[in-house]
């Protein structure tokens, strides 16, 4: 399986923080460029197996290059980062595998989503299956099981959890949890985190709820 690279269109540098964790998290790579560098990008004889393409502050011009691009070179997938007020003026490649999120998402479901769009149809990539002790989190499907069977959580529960075990040994605050896991726009206090973390220890079990450690004064940890 070949090593996978992901081209960034932003006008902005509101994503590089998260390309970051992206690239930590599925092991790829990642190029970021501008509508002014993006033609010596294209040009300089890399190939790319996913565009994400951040349409905040993009004219036409811009997003007609990414386009021909894009099509130029056998459709390559690509996943469109939009403002959720501005849906009705969503952009998408006509054609191609292509998706969507809004700006506001989380960063468990942006690592899904380019997940998909780089592994189709595979059960198994790098990036989908994680396994501590007898919790199996298949991050393709969204799905839990405890001894193969599968764990009834709600997308917020499920994401909490899938974020704190792709992110071992490394204390998060209530604040950052909420940030990186809601949203950059959650409007709810920090006592969510605590509801969601308790109904999470309640539904995995005793043996996997060891692993989410309570950090006094500062929030939760993974420990592997």
């Amino acid at each position: 399986m070949h090593h996978k690279n992901i081209l960034l269109v932003a006008r902005t540098s509101r994503f590089i923080d998260r390309m970051r964790e992206l690239k930590h998290a599925l092991d790829v790579s990642i190029l970021p460029t501008t509508p002014e560098t993006f033609p010596q990008a294209v040009s300089s004889g890399h190939s790319f197996d996913l565009v994400i393409l951040d349409t905040d502050g993009l004219d036409q011009t811009a997003l007609n290059a990414v386009d021909s691009y894009v099509s130029d070179n056998g459709f390559i997938p690509t996943l469109t980062i939009q403002e959720e007020g501005r849906l009705d003026s969503l952009h998408m490649p006509a054609q191609g595998r292509n998706d969507f999120i809004l700006s506001t998402t989380g960063e468990v479901e942006l690592e899904v989503r380019c997940a998909l769009l780089l592994w189709p149809g595979e059960e198994s990539s790098p990036a989908d299956i994680v396994t501590v002790d007898n919790m199996t989190i298949n991050l393709a499907t969204y799905q839990v099981y405890i001894d193969k069977s599968p764990v009834d959580l709600t997308l917020m529960e499920y994401s909490l959890l899938s974020f704190l075990a792709t992110h071992p040994s490394r204390a998060y605050s209530r604040e950052t949890l909420l940030h990186r896991v809601w949203g950059f726009e959650y409007c709810g206090g920090t006592r969510t985190v605590d509801v969601h973390i308790r109904r999470v220890r309640s539904k995995v079990g005793p043996q996997v709820a060891a692993h989410i450690v309570t950090v006094r004064g500062v929030g939760y940890l993974f420990k592997l």
